[in-house]
């Protein structure tokens, strides 16, 4: 018997969705400090990158490279951190983080490093605008 996709409780609760790729749900985390987006592969059961079949993989690192470029022009950023952890929400999410030298965390890792700060309704519908070429990049 085949499981369908469901989007595990925590994405849902820390993100919103702002649209679907071949592969992946798209969503925006609920962290206004940085400019973040999760590719969450919409393929039910998975835990890992190599649990994907070789043609997933390919898609996900391309939609990862996409979205990574394209982020990096929107925001004009100075690096760009991407990772797949996994310890608090074991369902296979990619993040996707632009940073700027003198972020509240630069240089080390954003997690653990403040409260996370939602984004008000009006920065969220203009991050959301910001995003959409974003999104068309990546079809």
């Amino acid at each position: 018997m085949s499981q369908e996709f469901e989007l595990h409780e925590r994405l849902a609760a820390d993100t919103f969705l702002l649209g679907r790729t071949r592969l992946c749900e798209v969503r925006l985390m609920n962290e206004k400090t940085w400019p973040w987006v999760i590719l969450v592969p919409a393929v039910a059961g998975i835990r890992e990158i190599y649990e994907l079949s070789e043609g997933q993989q390919q898609r996900l690192m391309t939609e990862s490279s996409t979205l990574s470029r394209a982020m990096m022009e929107a925001f004009s950023g100075d690096k760009m951190n991407v990772a797949a952890l996994g310890n608090m929400v074991p369902q296979l999410h990619i993040h996707h983080i632009v940073r700027f030298e003198g972020d509240p965390a630069w240089p080390g890792p954003v997690w653990g490093t403040q409260a996370p700060v939602p984004y008000p309704e009006d920065e969220l519908a203009r991050v959301k605008q910001v995003l959409e070429p974003v999104l068309a990049r990546l079809g």
